[in-house]
Formats: C-alpha cells, structure tokens, sequence
C-alpha cells in the first residue's frame, strides 16, 4: 500500500476583528466620503459610500436616510422609500427620514401614505413650512385622483388625461398615474402618446400587466387585432385577474370573428347575411373606432350591393366620422351620391379624395363628378322625353311622338292661360330635347357634357311646331280637328 505524504498547508492569518468603534470610524469615514460625493452631485459613487457605511453600521438611521436621499436624486423612488422606512424604524424622531419617506409615497403616487409621513415631521417640528407645502401637494394629489376617477366613469377621458397630467406633476413616478393617461389617450385615438406612455413604463418593468395592457389596446384600436391579442394575453400571464385585459382580449376575438365572417358572406354574394354579420360586429365595442370605421363602410357597400343607397350613404358618412382619412368611405359613399344623382355632394368627397391622395385615378374620378355636376345643371333631354339614357333611336321617336301630342298646344286650346303656357313650354322642350336626341352628333356632344350653345347652337333658334309637322308629315301624319268648343280629335292620314 502506497505511502501517503503529509503536507504542510500554509494558511493566511486571520485578519483581527474590528472593535464596534473601529467599525463606527469606518463607516462615519464612508458616510463622509459619501456626503461629498453627493454635493458634489455624483450620486451612484456615493450611493456605493453610503453602502459601505451600512455595511460597517447597519443600525445607524442616518446612513438610511443619506442613501434614501441619493436613490431620490437617481430616480429609484421605491428602494428609496424602503432607506426611509428603515430609518425610521431605527429613529422614529428622525425627521429627514419622516420627510424623505412621505416625500417617496408622494412621488410613487401614495397621498394618504405620504399625509401620514408628513402629519408626523408636524408632529416633531411644528414650524416645518416645507412639509406644510408638502400636505398640500398631497391634499391637491387626492383631489386630482377622485376628480380623473369621476371622469373616467363618466367617459370624460380629455378632462382625466389633464387631471393626470397635473398629478403627475406630484407624483412623477407614480405608474397607476401614468397607465390611466395612456388608457384614456388610446381611448382618445391619441395610440402614439399613449403607446410612449405604456412603453416607457415597460423599460423600467418588463411585467407590468397594466403597460402590457394598454399596448394592447393601441394596437387593439389600430386594427391591429391579432398583435393585440397576444399583448392581452401576456398582461393575463403577469396578472390573471387583470379584468380589462380578459374584456379587450375577449371583444378582440369576437370582433375579429364576426369581421371575417362577414367578409367571406359578402365574397359569396350572400348580402343579407353579410350586413348581419357586420352589424352584429359593430355592436361588440362601440370604442374601437377604426375597426368600426371599416364595419361601417363594408356595411355600406352591403348596402349599395342590395340597392339601398341611402343606408350606404348613412353608413359610408358614419364612417368618416369615426376615422376622417378613411379613404375607401368617402369613394364609397361619392358613388352612391353620383348614383343617387346628387352630385354636388359627389364632387365634394372627390374634392377631400384628390386633396388627400393626388393620384391619376383621383383626377379622373373627381373630373368624372365634376362634369356629370355640370350636365346636371343643363336641361335633362332624357328625362324630358322619359327614356334611359340607354335608349334607342326608335325608342326615342316613340318617346317624342307621345310626350309631342300629350303637350301639343291645340290640344289645351279650352284650358286656363297658366295651363296652356305651362303646355307650351313642355312642348317646346320636348321638340328641343327630340332635336337634341334624334341627331347622332348632337347627342354625342350632349353625352358628353358639352356646352351645345358654345358649339353654335343656339336653342332658342329652333321651331318647335316645325319639328312636329316635319315629324308627323308624310304618311302616318295626322292633324288637330276641332269637333266643338274645347273638344279635339286626331285626323291621321
């Protein structure tokens, strides 16, 4: 059996334990070193000083309260306010560390915490202006929080974006504060500001299920459902008692739901059912005003599929008021005015389409408006003689030949002065519209929106008892014959 050989390990001698007082030295020599630093304005190396004096002395209040002051000025209000609360646990006389913790509740948004605290600096120094000043920030932070609170019930979410505001102004660091702003700014359509907010808020907290929320819903709002969701989901993991989150989550599904549903009805032509299903989807949340926006304006081309055009214009107008830049509503809804034939109207939406988006198709869609608005203006020929402007050369001779005799004048010879103008002025118009309408070229130009007097022809140049006769003579003609007073028949030869 081998032999084992002894070693001689050489040991570091220990050091000598520090008496109390030595340690007392030490750690007011840190405490000192630390005091310096932080006038000096350098508060992370005299965070570290400060440390080591605890470190050396962990029962001494003032090392807590120096190191609560340096993690105030570096921002980290909440390990501050623990420094606060273990030094006055150590020195309940200790009225910077009153101060300093009253101070942290108030910053971290706590305004009765921090009442407390500086009900009790009163109660050691009476005189205390600063911490008077402080009681009424905090008497001012209630009111702001029981005022934002009101409102939100009541849906004034401008008025609790600025109470906010104003407690923030307090209570800097206080996240309860700044997750109502973003929810009432997402609620406001103002998802940039409110996405800044939550976003800033998951910097310094990765988990906070309130940020992850209210990121959801800008996403949820900006009809972006499917990342939305996935934000609901993670704030339930943190937090699955978060009850708005689970109500977002649940509407988004269902919204997304009944949206595709409707979608594949209207892609199988089946329209009934596709203005079900979007009316259904727009009664899920009447808050998600983008996603609304496209409900409404697919509901309105339902609409104009199913031929009722003036649903489609309600619907298409509800849309642009929800979301002004929506620019498949208003071209949606200037076609229903063009096929309502109010084209005023039309003009006016191409007008904000070609302002919006200058593209070639704008231009001609708004110069398409503009013209039928300027033949609007003119004399209808076809609905003077009462055909489709599809209507054929027979179809218009017919046409002349009826409205022609029902307004002849011998015909209202036996009636009133005002009835037989009234007849002869139809009359004329109607030999002017079969003018018009019976001349290929004519009517091209007439189609076409044409100022027909600029082309040279003067309308009030014509002869309409001369188009009747030239039109009824030959054979098949046919003459007025009166039979007594006020009584006529058709002679045709």
């Amino acid at each position: 059996m081998a032999a084992t050989a002894d070693c001689d390990v050489m040991m570091a001698p220990a050091e000598p334990e520090r008496s109390a007082e030595e340690r007392e030295r030490e750690a007011e020599a840190y405490k000192e070193r630390g005091n310096a630093l932080y006038s000096q304005k350098n508060y992370s190396d005299a965070y570290n000083y400060y440390t080591k004096a605890i470190d050396c002395s962990s029962k001494n209040a003032s090392y807590y309260g120096n190191r609560a002051a340096t993690l105030m000025m570096l921002g980290k209000f909440r390990e501050a306010l623990e420094d606060a609360q273990q030094a006055v646990r150590l020195d309940d006389t200790f009225v910077k560390g009153h101060q300093r913790e009253g101070k942290c509740h108030l910053t971290l948004g706590n305004a009765m915490a921090a009442t407390r605290c500086f009900q009790k600096v009163l109660e050691l120094e009476p005189n205390n202006e600063q911490t008077r000043q402080e009681l009424k920030n905090a008497a001012a932070l209630l009111e702001y929080e029981r005022i934002g609170e009101a409102d939100f019930e009541k849906r004034d979410f401008r008025k609790v974006v600025f109470c906010m505001d104003r407690a923030l102004e307090v209570a800097p660091a206080c996240h309860r504060f700044k997750i109502l702003k973003a929810e009432c700014l997402a609620l406001l359509g103002r998802y940039p500001d409110a996405q800044s907010v939550a976003s800033d808020i998951l910097r310094m907290d990765a988990t906070n299920a309130d940020a992850l929320y209210v990121r959801g819903l800008c996403l949820y709002y900006e009809d972006c459902i499917e990342k939305a969701v996935q934000f609901f989901v993670q704030a339930l993991k943190m937090f699955p008692d978060h009850q708005k989150a689970r109500l977002a989550c649940r509407n988004a599904k269902a919204l997304k739901a009944k949206k595709e549903e409707g979608n594949q009805a209207f892609k199988e032509g089946n329209y009934e059912l596709a203005y079900r299903l979007y009316s259904e989807a727009l009664s899920i949340d009447p808050n998600n005003i983008k996603t609304n926006a496209k409900l409404y304006c697919n509901r309105g081309t339902v609409n104009a599929k199913l031929k009722k055009l003036d649903e489609a214009i309600e619907d298409c107008t509800n849309a642009v008021k929800l979301d002004e830049t929506y620019i498949k509503a208003y071209l949606r809804r200037a076609q229903c005015y063009t096929d309502t034939e109010q084209y005023e109207e039309a003009v006016r939406d191409y007008e904000k389409v070609y302002q919006t988006e200058s593209t070639k198709e704008h231009k001609q869609f708004l110069k398409n408006a503009q013209l039928e608005l300027k033949k609007s203006k003119r004399k209808d020929y076809y609905k003077i003689l009462g055909v489709d402007k599809s209507a054929s050369e027979d179809e218009i001779k017919k046409a002349y030949r009826k409205r022609a005799l029902m307004h002849h004048p011998d015909r209202h010879s036996a009636a009133t002065t005002e009835v037989q103008k009234e007849e002869e002025k139809k009359f004329k118009e109607v030999g002017e519209a079969f003018t018009i309408l019976s001349d290929p070229k004519k009517k091209a130009r007439y189609d076409s929106g044409q100022d027909l007097e600029e082309d040279g022809m003067n309308m009030g140049d014509f002869d309409a008892n001369n188009i009747f006769k030239a039109f009824f003579s030959g054979p098949g003609g046919f003459s007025f014959e009166a039979s007594g007073p006020g009584n006529f028949f058709f002679q045709f030869g």
